[in-house]
């Protein structure tokens, strides 16, 4: 979620208005690492953790994209476990056990660690968006249930104990998962990494990077000259190059957020303060702010056509899940971009021997930018097992330009969306 539409209810409501310098002159570090959101400082601070020197160089502002304009929703596992599962075999399913909550032990632990206030609520959802959707929750939590993980399945006739509306057909609870102020989690892991050491440059886009003898990274004022090169942040000049070529492709999601709401209110639609995520492939996601606010988000567009009255767009649909808020002020409303792949397994790999790349987390980028951060910085500390699967992976690429693609994939989509309806 990188573009701003308007204000979002999380910038609102920063706990940190700490703003670091710009990039000027020549700097020196062991690591240098492009981009401010969740993947670059947690990189940043993992690294710094492990005693190297890091510099990280961001083009607009911490957070400004998608790590501080999401849903705030920490989700087990990544995206495209399956098509790991299918190319890697025993290797594959074993990482993905392996790293399922790797992504909420870190930040449960950097939250303990740097005091980190950022709102941390366990408990997350997933919504039988149809009667017949129960089948797939079933047989995923009995495999989940193998691989040692607890969930809990909601039938249908208990839905109304968890969640105040008739929309559902059952569910099952995820306790170890749940969500987070997401602007102000980055914001502490930035302080963080900046006691640590870690020199952070804020409006400062990256124009020229190189990895080779002597990897550097340039702005149009300064320059980083650094042993390895991290690309932790999107940008049209890095993923316009080799391997990384019609890989990416971004797709808008939106998010509203209403007025502050009674006690009792919250407590008739979401008892358990649970985030909920549906089972819709187009889905709807929604949790309950530590102020009351019901953030209601989904409506993905693949077109990247945003909404012209996004209140209009998104409404109606918070309406259909909870007419209890039919008369509710909306009092932000936001979107940007979710940067997706085709095979939906995040992209992490090395586009030469020291330049390394993480992205692509299809809307699990809370839990899924931390496991990256660590399995990267791994492999920069000598240790290539995690790496290494990852970089097998093969991954589809559209032979198109992006506008072309995503016209593609907004096709695509709408098959599904016509089946979700359906």
């Amino acid at each position: 979620m990188s573009s701003d539409l308007n204000t979002t209810y999380y910038d609102a409501s920063r706990n940190d208005d700490t703003r670091y310098p710009h990039l000027s002159g020549n700097v020196a570090a062991d690591i240098a690492v492009i981009g401010g959101g969740f993947s670059g400082v947690a990189t940043a601070l993992t690294l710094a953790e492990r005693g190297y020197s890091v510099v990280l160089v961001e083009s607009r502002r911490i957070g400004a994209g998608a790590s501080g304009r999401n849903g705030g929703q920490v989700i087990a596992g990544i995206s495209g476990e399956a098509a790991i599962a299918r190319q890697l075999g025993d290797d594959g399913r074993r990482m993905v056990r392996e790293i399922r909550y790797l992504g909420h032990d870190i930040i449960q632990r950097r939250i303990a660690a740097y005091e980190i206030a950022c709102d941390y609520k366990s408990g997350w959802m997933e919504a039988a968006a149809k009667p017949s959707h129960m089948d797939m929750l079933r047989a995923h939590v009995d495999e989940s249930h193998r691989d040692g993980c607890d969930l809990e399945i909601v039938e249908p006739e208990r839905m109304r104990d968890v969640l105040g509306t008739d929309a559902y057909h059952g569910a099952y609870i995820d306790r170890r998962s749940g969500h987070v102020h997401p602007l102000n989690l980055l914001l502490g892991e930035a302080r963080a990494a900046a006691r640590l050491g870690v020199k952070i440059f804020e409006d400062s886009p990256v124009v020229e990077f190189s990895g080779g003898a002597r990897p550097f990274a340039r702005t149009a004022h300064g320059r980083v000259d650094a042993k390895s090169i991290v690309l932790a942040g999107y940008s049209d000049h890095a993923f316009q190059r080799g391997r990384l070529n019609g890989l990416l492709f971004p797709t808008g999601s939106y998010i509203i957020a209403t007025e502050a709401l009674s006690e009792a209110t919250v407590r008739a639609l979401n008892p358990q303060d649970l985030a909920v995520a549906d089972s819709n492939i187009v889905l709807d996601y929604f949790r309950t702010s530590a102020d009351r606010r019901i953030l209601f988000g989904g409506r993905c567009n693949y077109s990247n056509r945003d909404p012209k009255d996004l209140i209009a767009a998104m409404r109606p649909r918070l309406i259909e899940i909870f007419p209890q808020l039919k008369d509710v002020r909306i009092d932000y409303a936001w979107g940007g971009r979710i940067d997706i792949v085709i095979t939906r397994v995040p992209a992490i790999g090395r586009l030469e021997p020291n330049v390394y790349f993480m992205q692509g987390y299809c809307g699990h980028g809370v839990n899924a930018t931390h496991i990256a951060a660590d399995i990267v910085s791994d492999a920069i500390c000598g240790t290539m097992e995690r790496f290494d699967l990852f970089d097998k992976i093969k991954h589809v690429r559209l032979p198109v330009g992006r506008w072309a693609g995503n016209q593609m994939l907004a096709l695509g989509m709408l098959y599904y969306r016509l089946r979700d309806k359906l």
